[in-house]
């Protein structure tokens, strides 16, 4: 790997929208660390096509819901690549559909560590290696959230809409706490987008459902969010901080 190329770290890169900012990540030029929690075989064959196409990237295993797991990414990325310059805050969860009232502490416990604490205990280490306060050279983090936030998610997840609610406004003020420190923060908001996520809501057609109904009337692509991530990334938008982008075709 050429010392030059810059690093991006993508939680949950495994699959979905994290696999396509995965990839097209490494065709402009950055090398991945690719995580994952659990399924090492999804994480290995992103950064099978990333090498096959001549790019630079690891996996890495790690529940962003566990501090310790957390410092063990970051160790390994230390080792392996010596700096950090990108975060791809994709990792995240949601439940099957159920009412606020029929949901367990549990399950409201775990949506709110994975998504929320883990987003930005993940973001803190970033921080702590790219903010020039810290003698970094800084760099750059990309939060997902959802249009779920400004929904509510009313029937469906509360929890789930409450989480990236939360996110949306952690992006905001970690932006404007760290943009003289070299750091830019922004997140995008995808709407209903065809990945397997609706599958673990319990309802594996939702996208193809709802399509009708949106303003395009079609669903969105992981790799059109992507595209929106690599633009955030990105010097075409270097003076953009504290931005929350709708991918949401109009809804």
């Amino acid at each position: 790997m050429s010392e030059s190329a810059p690093v991006l770290l993508v939680t949950g890169g495994s699959r979905g929208i994290g696999a396509a900012v995965s990839v097209a990540a490494a065709q402009h030029g950055w090398a991945v660390a690719v995580n994952y929690a659990s399924n090492k075989e999804a994480a290995e064959a992103v950064v099978a096509t990333i090498r096959e196409a001549g790019g630079e990237a690891i996996a890495i295993a790690g529940d962003v819901g566990k501090p310790e797991d957390i410092k063990s990414i970051f160790a390994t990325i230390d080792a392996h690549f010596g700096h950090l310059d990108g975060l791809v805050n994709n990792a995240g969860i949601v439940g099957v559909i159920q009412r606020l009232d029929e949901m367990t502490p549990e399950r409201i416990d775990r949506m709110f560590r994975v998504n929320v604490t883990g987003s930005m205990l993940v973001a803190a280490e970033a921080v702590r290696r790219m903010s020039t306060r810290h003698g970094g050279k800084g760099g750059v983090i990309v939060n997902v959230s959802s249009l779920a936030a400004t929904l509510g998610g009313g029937g469906q997840y509360v929890d789930y809409a409450a989480s990236k609610g939360a996110i949306d406004t952690f992006t905001v003020g970690l932006a404007r706490e760290v943009a003289a420190e070299g750091i830019r923060v922004n997140a995008v908001r995808p709407g209903i987008i065809d990945t397997d996520i609706h599958a673990a809501a319990g309802l594996p057609d939702r996208a193809r459902d709802i399509a009708p109904q949106l303003p395009m009337k079609r669903a969105g692509t992981a790799d059109e969010v992507a595209d929106s991530i690599l633009y955030l990334l990105g010097p075409h938008a270097s003076y953009i901080t504290g931005a929350l982008l709708d991918v949401s075709g109009g809804r």
